[in-house]
């Protein structure tokens, strides 16, 4: 929806009808963020392995905080200019989001115990669909009250917008900063993850002492290699080795394309929303910048309400009764 905000203020065309950013800018700018998801998610995947899941967390959210903030100050001298300031950042924010995605999970699964762990790990993926719908929530207020704070005389001038949306676009997209912020000290202050101190670093005892720090659980409960006499180290291989392959290889091979199947599904539908809308939404020459801003934003908090959140619900309450693979 910024990029509808932006058209209008940097794009201005000679027919009077309200400016809009270019298809193939427009894509960039979506594409900017999932090209640097991909490259956080490798990146950080790697690292996550070989220093520790709490360092790695923390890094994500840092540059995640940063890529959001400096969103707010793309700046240029010429409209283009802020496109590519705005795909930049975009990108280290895809960057942190994408080391984040999969660490929550993964975090979240090796601190879990096998009855819950389910439950648990969709829990920590329904976050996305609340986000949605907060962030939507947002843009609205913003939008409202930027609307009304605007004298009658400039609401009329549909085609340019006042100066205020340059001002309201940046709010909307460095607000998602606040919350990121307060969540730095829990990451910092949360233990290892019992699985990583005692499968990669080889410590069983603080593996056990950091499990009964979140879980009033036994060490046995967590991993299946805590056999007084049994060797951590037999039992590794490497990734995409022979072994692995056997062992995974189809398992993972089937995972992730459907993964890929359904982001292709889910991505396309909540990043280009303002295309998929369009026929339901009043035309942009009949209403202010922030009117279809706002508008476009209350689609997206009725998706979210009707569609994701409700599915994710269903995944939490069913996932550990029916089985992953329903």
């Amino acid at each position: 929806m910024h990029t509808n905000l932006i058209g209008r203020i940097y794009y201005n065309p000679q027919d009077g009808k309200p400016g809009m950013v270019p298809t193939a800018l427009r894509a960039a700018v979506v594409a900017s963020a999932l090209v640097g998801t991909v490259v956080g998610q490798l990146l950080f995947g790697f690292l996550g392995d070989r220093i520790g899941r709490k360092k790695v967390y923390g890094v994500t959210l840092l540059i995640i905080v940063s890529g959001s903030f400096n969103c707010g100050f793309s700046i240029g001298r010429t409209a283009n200019y802020v496109i590519a300031s705005l795909c930049f950042f975009r990108f280290f924010l895809g960057v942190g989001i994408g080391g984040d995605y999969p660490l929550s999970a993964v975090i979240m699964s090796e601190f879990s115990n096998t009855e819950r762990r389910g439950a648990l790990v969709a829990g920590v993926f329904s976050m996305q669909g609340f986000g949605i719908l907060v962030s939507a929530l947002v843009a609205m207020i913003v939008c409202h009250i930027f609307q009304v704070a605007q004298p009658s005389g400039e609401n009329a001038i549909l085609p340019h917008p006042p100066p205020s949306a340059d001002l309201a676009w940046r709010i909307i997209l460095m607000i998602g900063t606040i919350p990121a912020i307060f969540t730095f000290y829990s990451r910092m202050a949360m233990p290892e993850t019992p699985r990583y101190t005692a499968l990669v670093q080889g410590d069983m005892e603080r593996a056990l002492v950091e499990a009964r720090m979140v879980l009033d659980i036994d060490m046995d409960q967590l991993t299946n290699v805590t056999t007084p006499g049994r060797s951590i180290t037999s039992e590794q291989y490497g990734i995409f080795s022979k072994q692995f392959l056997i062992r995974h290889g189809a398992n993972l091979a089937a995972c992730a394309i459907s993964w890929f199947l359904l982001d292709i599904v889910f991505y396309s539908t909540t990043l280009f929303q303002s295309w998929i809308y369009k026929s339901a939404l009043k035309p942009p020459e009949h209403v202010t910048a922030f009117t279809e801003a706002f508008n476009l934003a209350k689609f997206q908090a009725i998706f979210a309400v009707t569609a994701i959140i409700p599915g994710y619900s269903v995944a939490i309450m069913t996932i550990d009764h029916l089985g992953r693979r329903v």
